[in-house]
């Protein structure tokens, strides 16, 4: 089942999508007290928004063995995790607002987990009873940032820079998806979860165990070989088997 959050005269609300109509929601789809309304949208009369808004969003780095590979480094031995700021967060069609167009920034397709459940120091044999379903995001990362600061919370976290949706999807199994980028129509990035160093599941038990996840939350999982930079005037399509295709597109900050 397909998830959304989108915009009608007006106001925000959630659904859920039936083939080409989006069912109102009484309130959020992660909440276990959410029940579908009467009113039911052609899903072309809507907007469609970022799916979540995530109270955290933890981000996982180098975790596909064809990535590793190609920037010539070891496989992690333990997973290395990070957050990011959720302000960081917009939507489907929507900008991506380079705020230092002369810097190196990179994109990066990234299959992301929204969890469903309060996640505290959950095995990998009960994670996926604490995940709602899976979205996709793009990773934008302004690399002089993160070369210079040795760490990566400014690099990734400007307004727009991270791009999520257009539908949380429930049905999925997470770690045999196709996963792909296109820039202005040529493909940049072509590789599948099953390149994964860490599961899904190894992913959510390790960071549980560091910290409590709460319905809503995200988890961007890493990124495939095939990472490069985009410019002003660029157009993004990610595509994750399953769940469908994020679109966006590159501008410069006014006055850039």
């Amino acid at each position: 089942m397909k998830y959304c959050r989108f915009l009608r005269d007006g106001q925000i609300k959630y659904g859920m999508i039936d083939v080409n109509y989006v069912v109102e929601l009484t309130e959020s789809y992660v909440k276990k007290t959410t029940a579908p309304t009467r009113h039911m949208y052609r899903l072309e009369d809507v907007t469609l928004l970022a799916p979540v808004e995530p109270f955290q969003i933890v981000e996982i780095g180098l975790n596909y063995v064809d990535h590793a590979r190609e920037l010539d480094l070891p496989l992690p031995k333990e997973l290395m995790m990070f957050m990011v700021s959720p302000s960081a967060v917009t939507g489907p069609n929507e900008a991506i607002v380079l705020a230092h167009p002369e810097h190196r920034i990179d994109f990066e397709a990234e299959l992301v987990i929204v969890i469903g459940k309060k996640a505290h120091r959950v095995s990998e044999e009960a994670a996926l009873d604490h995940v709602f379903g899976y979205t996709i995001g793009l990773d934008i990362s302004d690399r002089d940032f993160q070369n210079g600061d040795g760490q990566y919370t400014r690099a990734k976290s400007y307004s727009t820079y991270k791009p999520l949706g257009p539908v949380v999807e429930t049905s999925i199994n997470p770690n045999k998806v196709s996963i792909q980028l296109q820039v202005n129509g040529e493909l940049k990035q072509d590789g599948t979860t099953r390149n994964f160093v860490y599961s899904i599941e190894k992913i959510i038990e390790t960071v549980t165990e560091v910290m409590t996840l709460y319905p809503g939350d995200i988890i961007f999982t890493g990124s495939p070989a095939g990472v490069g930079p985009i410019r002003k005037g660029d157009e993004l399509e990610t595509t994750i088997e399953g769940i469908g295709t994020l679109h966006n597109f590159v501008v410069a900050r006014e006055g850039e």
